[in-house]
């Protein structure tokens, strides 16, 4: 599935091919944990779905406080 997601940091808006389905989306929603709706999914890719951040704007942060 193709998730588009807005950068929490950055404001960039991305997209994501993700394998993940309406129905684990929907358990995210609802409530559950993301990690126990989308265990198949990476940290990367589940972050991406919260927060709309990449590895790489991790990175970029992390880079400019140190």
């Amino acid at each position: 599935m193709i998730i588009e997601r807005t950068s929490e940091l950055s404001g960039v808006t991305r997209t994501m091919e993700i394998d993940v389905c309406e129905q684990q989306i929907k358990e995210w929603a609802e409530g559950k944990l993301i990690q126990d709706a989308m265990p198949n999914l990476t940290p990367t890719e589940r972050e991406f779905i919260m927060t709309g951040t990449t590895d790489e704007e991790w990175e970029t942060l992390s880079d400019d406080i140190n």
